[in-house]
């Protein structure tokens, strides 16, 4: 499953990052790291960008970027 697929209020823990170097870099700068625990707490009307709880603070993140990282619910 992909951070993508989740729905507001729902909670994932990352897998893995499958991006180019420098979007991974830029995702790994934010928090984004295997075993992160992550909560999808916003979406916007065309579903981009969408909203996270990530380690205490709300990121957004394009749909684009978020497709690339791989999670399994909790």
């Amino acid at each position: 499953m992909f951070l993508s697929n989740m729905k507001i209020g729902d909670k994932v823990i990352v897998k893995k990052i499958v991006a180019k170097e420098n979007i991974k870099r830029r995702l790994l700068d934010l928090g984004v790291i295997e075993g992160t625990i992550i909560k999808c707490v916003l979406k916007s009307p065309f579903n981009d960008p969408l909203a996270y709880l990530i380690r205490g603070s709300v990121i957004a993140i394009r749909k684009e970027d978020v497709k690339k990282i791989e999670v399994d619910l909790l």
